[in-house]
């Protein structure tokens, strides 16, 4: 009798255990990270006597946290990549709806700007279409203002994500670290509840840095970034903080401080959102900043130059139309000499608008990215009569200053151009519409020679405006202002004095061409029949790309890059449905599956009791046996 109750309460208390044990289960059905718990039985050792087998009954001998480290570890690469892509893709796509969308883009105001020019070709002397030019240009220019200030601003909200991401990151390895002193080296004894809790941050913490969780041999977890720094290592964890660009003080980055080191990481170095952040920094933005400066300092630089080659309506050469922006070079924190670099602009087909690692070695300057480190070609000593040439850029370093040994300096040919650019004119009729030199046929002339457009070659030219007469001594020879003669080939261009015209038709001996300057107050519409055409010119990329080019291919550049993350970002979520789907066949918790083990422990609870019950009734029918 006793034998039957001693069993029976084990049974009871174990079958107890165990409805605690699924009830804990369904509870925590929408707790992130839980695992589901199981107990495990074993029957009790009795003893047997002489008279009989006694003791036995059943014991819970564990409560199995299902858990799988494969099933998690794949899940934990899947989760870092997952965020850092994702991070791409919101932030990529945020730069493809300002390029795209025609509120914000450049495409409009830059059709706009160029179409008034054409406009003003067909009616060069009319004042409502100069006002139209001077509206419309500095809409454009508004616009390149607005575009570099919203990018601005994604920049600084990539700081700001940095801060926060970091914040978090250290906050999570810290307690991570206390979780794994609390475990101890005795992961198997430790609560199923506690080691949840502990897998729960090392998701979240990977979610922010990318890379890896290891366990070591007792059960503590040393998690480590993406690129191998270790973020914690037992019960202790390192911290990362944010730092100034040594280049752009306005620019944070992210270090890591371990052992009382300071190591400042790269994108390369990090995964997860703070990776997805510096890498959409580097390979999207900073490429977009620089190339649409680029596209801004070629329309400055091509179209002041062509404006300089025509007349305003006060007979005056034209000037700058617009004020070029500047390249951009910026010293290391930490050089040690006193040397200023002055940059300005060269060759416009050679301008990238890719950054530049400028070294001083000791006795020459080498030129690498800034990204990679690969070389880059520089020529040049630095000097006004030998200045420093690299990609399109020649700087020229400023006198009594001196560079000392390894000290760097980074050349951003064409970032933040796009914030600078102006109209440099306010005055409708500085446009110079007109063609400066005229060129008119004698009226005594015999032959069919007819004058075609006179172009400027050399605004330049001291005597563009000295009045000149081209003198035909025959068909085939001529003089300019009584020199020569020289020979003459029919179609041939003729150029003197900056300009250069083209006859048609076969001039005969005595026939003659006046050319002067075109005056003021004229209607001529030579140079903004030029000017209208310069967005088509092949200015960039050594003479290849035109400015209509360059705008395209910025927003295909911006959108490409916004479709990839995108794509790559769909792509990873699958890969980490089938991670999750993974972790929770064996983890997660079945509702279907609880119900049923409910139901039947909790007819094993009844049968216990029932069991007690009995024992109880036997022992009632003895103790009333005795009494008679």
């Amino acid at each position: 009798m006793s034998n039957l109750l001693a069993t029976g309460s084990s049974a009871l208390l174990a079958f107890q255990r165990a409805l605690s044990t699924v009830s804990h289960n369904v509870a925590n059905l929408n707790t992130p990270g839980y695992s589901r718990q199981r107990t495990e039985f074993a029957a009790r050792n009795g003893t047997f006597h002489g008279y009989g087998y006694q003791g036995g009954g059943v014991q819970i001998v564990d409560v199995h946290r299902m858990a799988d480290s494969l099933a998690t570890a794949r899940l934990l690469d899947s989760t870092g990549e997952l965020n850092r892509l994702q991070q791409m893709s919101v932030l990529s796509n945020r730069l493809d709806n300002l390029f795209s969308e025609k509120a914000t883009g450049i495409a409009a105001p830059w059709s706009g700007f160029f179409d008034s020019i054409s406009a003003l070709s067909s009616s060069a002397a009319g004042a409502a279409d100069r006002q139209s030019v001077l509206a419309q240009a500095n809409a454009l220019v508004t616009r390149f203002n607005q575009l570099d200030q919203q990018l601005d601003k994604v920049d600084g909200e990539v700081n700001s994500g940095l801060t926060s991401a970091v914040g978090e990151v250290n906050r999570l390895a810290k307690e991570i670290a206390q979780l794994n002193g609390r475990i101890g080296n005795n992961a198997a004894n430790a609560s199923g509840d506690l080691l949840d809790r502990r897998d729960q941050l090392i998701s979240q913490l990977i979610g922010y840095t990318g890379g890896t969780a290891v366990q070591q041999d007792g059960g503590q977890i040393n998690v480590f970034t993406a690129g191998g720094q270790p973020m914690v290592v037992g019960a202790t964890a390192s911290s990362l903080v944010t730092v100034a660009d040594p280049y752009r003080p306005e620019r944070l980055q992210v270090a890591l401080e371990t052992n009382g080191q300071r190591v400042t990481l790269d994108k390369r170095a990090l995964g997860g959102q703070i990776g997805g952040l510096m890498e959409f920094r580097s390979t999207v933005l900073d490429p977009a900043i620089a190339e649409l400066g680029r596209i801004a300092i070629s329309l400055a630089e091509t179209f002041n130059e062509g404006h300089r080659a025509g007349m305003d309506q006060y007979g005056q050469m034209g000037g700058d139309f617009f004020t070029a922006p500047r390249p951009q070079i910026s010293a290391h924190s930490g050089n040690t000499g006193d040397a200023v670099l002055q940059p300005t602009l060269g060759d416009l087909g050679a301008l990238n608008g890719k950054n530049v690692m400028l070294r001083f070695d000791g006795s020459n300057w080498v030129a690498s990215d800034p990204d990679t480190g690969v070389p880059i070609p520089v020529s040049g000593t630095g000097t006004a009569a030998d200045p420093l040439v690299v990609n399109g850029v020649e700087l020229v370093l400023a006198p009594g200053t001196t560079p000392g040994t390894n000290d760097r300096f980074l050349l951003q040919p064409t970032a933040g151009a796009a914030g600078t650019i102006k109209v440099a004119i306010s005055d409708p009729s500085r446009i110079a519409a007109a063609s400066p030199v005229k060129a008119k046929a004698d009226l005594a002339n015999t032959g069919t020679g007819k004058l075609g457009a006179v172009t400027v070659t050399n605004p330049a030219d001291p005597n563009l405006l000295a009045p000149s007469v081209i003198e035909f001594i025959d068909a085939n020879q001529y003089t300019i202002d009584g020199a020569g003669p020289f020979t003459y080939t029919p179609g041939q261009a003729i150029t003197h004095n900056g300009w250069s015209v083209t006859l048609d038709g076969a001039p005969a001996a005595g026939d003659a061409f006046n050319l002067g300057p075109t005056g003021a107050n004229s209607s001529d519409n030579g140079n903004a029949k030029l000017l209208s055409n310069l967005d088509d010119a092949r200015k960039l990329n050594g003479g290849t790309l035109t400015l209509n080019g360059a705008i395209s291919g910025l927003t295909t550049t911006v959108g490409s890059a916004a479709r990839q993350a995108d794509y790559s970002a769909e792509a990873q979520q699958v890969l980490q449905d089938q991670a999750q789907a993974a972790r929770d066949s064996i983890s997660g918790v079945n509702l279907d599956e609880e119900a049923a083990d409910l139901m039947r422990l909790q007819q094993a609870y009844q049968a216990a009791a029932q069991i007690i019950s009995t024992a109880d009734t036997l022992f009632q029918s003895l103790l009333s046996a005795t009494r008679r």
